[in-house]
């Protein structure tokens, strides 16, 4: 299966340097800077045990170079695998569906393993739901120079779902293959509790230590940050339960089993719980909504992750406040990024504009 990895980040670079390594035609769309490291010296993958120098890998800087080599080889793209940021999907489908029209190549499967709700409609919307694959992964990658990534636990898992039942049999393949390339995959059936569950995951720690500008280790000590990570996810779990979505064990995450405990046990013991989660699977590293922040993308990709939450719970009718909230200061400081060091710190400032909302549902 000839695949194509869209937006080689760190997760596109790991994914993609394991089915080289497995002698699995791949090629990896990415930046300039990586695409001419990878060219040079290849993709080197430090896993906590080993580290491989992959030289059997392709790397341009455009899907249509990709396909132009891909039909030039008589080889098409049977996979393309998305790992852009939920931002970018538009404009990452926009430039695949161009390509693939100017080279008449066939119609390939399409995988979002991106963070959120949301890519995967996007993705049926525009080729049609039964070329659709939803995935999930976590790993903690990331790049310290470019054509390095480093992974900091010695195991991560993969879940695959398709979107259509007429995905089911791609899914399968996929799972098969991705299995043979060392990868721990586990194939669900409902698609929709895998990435309703995966966006629980992303939640914890993410936007409130995007606008405190603190690892989520620090901002879980203050109980009442800690209270309002509580609220957004019961929110959550209330917005899956009124369309039907069951969460589901993702590994190493036994959230499915832990799902009733999240609606109903006490603050005080999720608080403690929680805190041993984010320190297990984050420690002081700090969350991605922070980091295109930071960075001053100019974008977020909040939208897919709280404010999914807050757009099914307008759609349902179901109050939520903490989300609607998270999202819209989010946003405010994207679009406002010098009022930021103001809310740098100020737990207080940040629960008491929580409260705002929650009085106005």
């Amino acid at each position: 299966m000839q695949t194509l990895i869209v937006g080689a980040g760190a997760i596109g670079c790991l994914v993609g340097g394991l089915l080289a390594q497995a002698d699995l035609p791949v090629t990896l769309v990415g930046r300039p800077r990586l695409v001419e490291a990878i060219r040079d010296r290849g993709l080197r993958l430090e896993l906590p045990h080993q580290a491989l120098q992959v030289k059997a890998v392709a790397a341009c800087t455009t899907v249509d170079q990709a396909l132009a080599h891909a039909m030039e080889a008589r080889r098409p793209v049977a996979l393309a695998v998305l790992t852009v940021k939920s931002y970018d999907t538009a404009a990452a489908l926009d430039e695949l569906d161009q390509a693939l029209r100017g080279h008449g190549h066939p119609q390939p499967y399409l995988l979002s393993l991106q963070n959120g709700v949301g890519n995967e409609e996007a993705l049926a919307e525009r080729f049609g739901p039964e070329r659709v694959l939803a995935g999930t992964i976590t790993a903690p990658a990331e790049i310290p120079e470019p054509g390095t990534v480093r992974i900091g636990k010695a195991r991560f898992a993969v879940g695959i779902a398709p979107w259509h039942r007429e995905a089911c049999h791609a899914a399968e393949r996929v799972q098969a293959l991705w299995s043979r390339a060392g990868m721990a995959v586990t194939l669900y059936r409902d698609a929709r509790s895998m990435k309703w569950t995966k966006l629980l995951m992303n939640m914890i720690g993410n936007a409130t230590s995007a606008i405190l500008a603190e690892p989520p280790g620090l901002t879980f000590q203050d109980p009442h940050i800690a209270d309002l990570e509580i609220r957004a996810l019961r929110e959550a779990l209330q917005v899956m339960a009124a369309q039907a979505i069951r969460p589901v064990n993702l590994e190493p995450y036994p959230l499915g089993t832990a799902a009733p405990l999240l609606r109903r046990a006490p603050y005080s013991l999720l608080r403690l719980a929680l805190r041993r989660i984010v320190s297990g699977a984050r420690g002081g590293k700090m969350p991605s909504l922070y980091l295109d922040l930071e960075r001053g993308k100019g974008k977020s990709e909040i939208r897919w992750l709280h404010g999914a939450v807050a757009r099914a719970g307008e759609s349902l009718q179901i109050p939520t406040p903490v989300n609607r909230a998270l999202t819209e200061i989010v946003l405010r400081l994207v679009s406002h990024p010098e009022e930021w060091p103001a809310w740098q710190g100020a737990h207080r400032r940040l629960v008491e504009a929580v409260q705002s909302y929650r009085g106005q549902a």
